[in-house]
């Protein structure tokens, strides 16, 4: 299907959760360094926000930092960091001019306070806006947010609001990172690899799940697209019959 195409027979998902996943390999394979690769993920990542509002995409949830990435060189890892900041601080106009939301989940503790700033200054400078909802995972592991939200219940329990038998998935969820945000739809990951990698491991019960092989440096419209029609043929039973 060309990108110019109708888009009407195409079912478009409420909520779109991404792995951008690749950068490195995608520099390695080129012969240039692996900051290379994330210089031209921040690319692709412009890409998918144009086409989530191009396609009035409702929710868009990126991978962009686990809580397992420090894991990696210092000196990757700070540039990362310094690469986020001037991602937001360069396109946080236009991200408002179109309507954008931003909010950011994940772990804030011990985080450094510029970076703890640039996501307050994120979302407080988008807050009012009903455009697209961007939901930047940052610091981000699904076990511990599933830890934080048993916490949250146990606090709750103790405290006597609620009783162990009144527990249930409702009030589980609820406990969870955005309880308002919908459970993706669909969640599409790159570089062919074939795993959640601790991504929203709860919401993700139902999502209908797309790997596709390019590298996230290489993602464009017509990947999107190709996601597009690969979910519009996706029988979405949820249990039933």
């Amino acid at each position: 299907m060309p990108v110019n195409s109708d888009i009407s027979k195409l079912k478009i998902p409420t909520h779109l959760a991404v792995i951008m996943d690749g950068n490195g390999r995608w520099a390695e394979q080129s012969g240039l360094a692996r900051t290379k690769g994330h210089v031209a993920g921040i690319d692709a990542l412009r890409r998918l926000v144009e086409c989530s509002l191009k396609y009035a995409i409702k929710y868009l949830t990126i991978f962009s930092f686990s809580s397992e990435n420090w894991t990696r060189p210092k000196d990757e890892v700070n540039f990362i960091m310094r690469l986020m900041h001037h991602y937001v601080t360069s396109d946080l106009d236009k991200l408002i001019q179109n309507n954008v939301k931003i909010n950011v989940i994940g772990e804030r503790e011990g985080i450094d306070n510029s970076i703890l700033d640039l996501i307050k200054k994120a979302e407080q400078s988008t807050k009012e806006n009903t455009g697209l909802r961007l939901i930047i995972a940052f610091n981000y592991g699904a076990r511990k947010e599933i830890v934080n939200a048993c916490k949250k219940i146990a606090k709750q329990v103790l405290g006597g609001k609620i009783s162990i038998d009144e527990i249930n998935e409702k009030i589980f969820a609820n406990s969870l990172y955005l309880p308002e945000i919908p459970d993706p739809d669909l969640i599409l990951r790159t570089s062919g690899e074939y795993r959640l990698s601790n991504f929203l491991n709860w919401q993700a019960a139902y999502s209908e799940l797309i790997f596709i092989d390019e590298y996230w440096p290489d993602f464009n419209e017509k990947i999107f697209i190709r996601a597009l029609q690969e979910y519009s043929k996706r029988n979405r039973r949820f249990g039933g019959l």
